[in-house]
């Protein structure tokens, strides 16, 4: 595993604990869909699916991790819960939602995480 991986990897366990400690139960980390993508982390949110895209930086880096996800991004998410739901079922009966965590770590201290529902 690169650095890389291993930063968004961290990212990801520290967004996974951040949904478990709002209530929400974590359903898979990293689902893949084929050459479409993956989805960081499928959640429950009460009758809520939540498909949760991590992004997580170094402090000092060029742009914030909630800056990432563009209008591109979120089609693309859009369409990957649309096919996880196609292969779980259907949707529940809250519907689905997008969100995202962005994690900033600086060189000391705790990192930053930041949780922003229904993004897309």
């Amino acid at each position: 595993m690169n650095a890389q991986s291993a930063l968004g990897r961290y990212g990801e366990t520290l967004a996974a604990r951040r949904l478990v400690e709002a209530g929400m139960t974590v359903l898979e980390r990293n689902w893949r869909c084929g050459r479409s993508g993956e989805i960081d982390i499928v959640a429950r949110d009460g009758d809520v699916l939540v498909v949760c895209e991590v992004k997580t930086r170094r402090k000092g880096a060029f742009e914030h991790p909630m800056a990432a996800v563009t209008h591109e991004k979120a089609a693309r998410l859009r369409g990957l819960a649309e096919s996880w739901l196609h292969t779980h079922g259907g949707a529940p009966p809250g519907g689905v939602r997008i969100d995202l965590i962005g994690v900033l770590l600086p060189e000391r201290g705790a990192p930053v995480v930041e949780h922003a529902r229904g993004v897309a």
